[in-house]
């Protein structure tokens, strides 16, 4: 083949794939893979010894966990948000590096909508009177002062 950096050219096929696995999650290797292994908050679960070599670390590079060779991915490549639509709310690290269902993990295990988009839980409204705020039950105070934390970051973003 002429191919003589064999790890390098590893790398870049592993780069390549998760690149298509962040931007077309409804495409056919999402899609077997995830039929294959399963999901869980939008992403391929890890879990087990299940995945070969390279399907751990592919998965591992599309769940921002150590990616490609290190954290080769992830520290060299980013996803625009744009209109919000092909980006999660609460599991894509869209908004200051770090997922929202991190930062405020309580209220990511209280939310209705967790695979929401970005574009959808903007459209619903995320100020205070906004309809994206969606309940598994009524919040404590201090669950509602994360809400304001939250609600705080987001008035930053325009879309």
């Amino acid at each position: 083949m002429g191919v003589r950096r064999m790890r390098e050219f590893n790398v870049a096929l592993l780069g390549k794939w998760c690149w298509r696995m962040l931007v077309d999650r409804n495409g056919l290797s999402y899609r077997v893979l995830v039929a294959r292994y399963g999901e869980k908050d939008g992403f391929l679960k890890m879990g087990g010894g299940g995945l070969p070599l390279g399907g751990r670390r592919l998965s591992a590079c599309v769940m921002e966990e150590g990616g490609v060779e290190g954290s080769w991915f992830r520290d060299n490549v980013t996803k625009t948000v744009g209109n919000g639509r092909g980006t999660f709310f609460w599991t894509d690290p869209w908004l200051g590096g770090v997922a929202l269902a991190v930062r405020f993990r309580r209220l990511y295990e209280l939310c209705v909508n967790k695979h929401s988009t970005v574009e959808k839980m903007f459209v619903l409204g995320w100020g205070e009177e906004g309809d994206a705020w969606q309940w598994r039950r009524r919040l404590g105070d201090w669950e509602e002062e994360l809400v304001g934390e939250c609600r705080t970051l987001l008035a930053t973003i325009v879309l």
